[in-house]
């Protein structure tokens, strides 16, 4: 209490020369809403049928709000961990930036807006599964899940893994198939994604109680784990190529870019604690963000082409 009032007194010209405005920026987690906004716009452009480009662009930025809306609930949470771990100490709450109550009502007048919103210009479909979306990512992961078990990754992922869902639900008013693979490829990416920063984080989330797979089942364990999900991972990602929803393109980049994740994974499997053991997790983490915006980024070109072809 003490520290975030000492922060709060000292911030305060800072905010009080503009820097309120990028603090509530930050707190809706401006890198997760991009990767939420462009997954979303992939499951848009390669849903079957076509709507009015205004209500395509009203349904992005709802989801693109419900997204950010998730993060400024989730730091308001989180408000008393994030202060004390290196990678979100400077996050606006413990700064004192921002007032845990001033995140909390951002944040929940932001998802009323956004799913309200979404499901009187849209659909109602759409709607529900951002509603049931940020709902997910606040009530089972933040709160529940986080700091009871080593598993709050793998559960907790399914809330990134909803977007490309919701944009497709927007477009079409139904889940289908396609949708469904959409979301496992995130599901599925999450674990090994997080447990390799989680590797060489470890420390952070000791101090702070979080139960992160190698505080709580060691190293190995968890090198063990990214390697398992990383082999359930590849093969789903080259399942839109046998259903429709991937072309040639997409066949092709699939494979060569999971036998790099595997590779990766394998090293991370191998390695051991040390200095060469966090650089080869840190890699696996920076090659997952590409291998996921690469799998997405071909499927959005694909279905671009077709849709300007046909």
């Amino acid at each position: 209490m003490t520290e975030t009032t000492a922060n709060s007194s000292s911030s305060a010209p800072v905010a009080a020369l503009g820097g309120e405005v990028g603090d509530y920026i930050a707190l809706l987690k401006p890198r997760v809403m991009s990767l939420v906004v462009f997954t979303a716009l992939v499951g848009m452009v390669a849903a079957p049928g076509q709507v009015h480009p205004v209500i395509a662009a009203i349904a992005l930025v709802c989801i693109a709000i419900g997204a950010g809306a998730s993060g400024a609930l989730n730091m308001w949470y989180d408000a008393d961990i994030d202060a004390r771990m290196a990678r979100t100490a400077a996050r606006p709450i413990p700064r004192g930036r921002v007032t845990a109550d001033e995140a909390l009502v951002f944040g929940t007048v932001l998802s009323f807006f956004s799913v309200a919103t979404l499901g009187v210009l849209v659909n109602w479909v759409a709607a529900g599964l951002l509603a049931f979306t940020i709902a997910f990512y606040v009530f089972v992961y933040t709160i529940w899940l986080k700091r009871r078990t080593p598993q709050n990754i793998v559960i907790g992922g399914a809330a990134g893994a909803f977007p490309p869902m919701v944009g497709w639900a927007a477009m079409t008013g139904s889940v289908s198939l396609e949708s469904v693979v959409l979301f496992a490829m995130i599901f599925f990416w999450t674990p090994p994604h997080f447990w390799a920063l989680a590797l060489y984080r470890a420390r952070d989330y000791e101090r702070v109680g979080v139960p992160m797979l190698p505080v709580v089942s060691g190293t190995r364990e968890t090198r063990r784990q990214i390697l398992l999900y990383s082999f359930l991972l590849v093969p789903i990602a080259v399942i839109p190529a046998f259903i429709g929803l991937g072309g040639k393109a997409y066949a092709a980049i699939s494979v060569v870019l999971g036998a790099r994740f595997l590779h990766l994974a394998w090293r991370v499997y191998r390695s051991d604690d040390g200095r060469e053991g966090d650089a080869t997790a840190r890699k696996l983490f920076g090659f997952s963000i590409l291998y996921l915006f690469l799998l997405f980024a071909v499927l959005l070109v694909e279905h671009v082409v077709m849709r300007l072809v046909g």
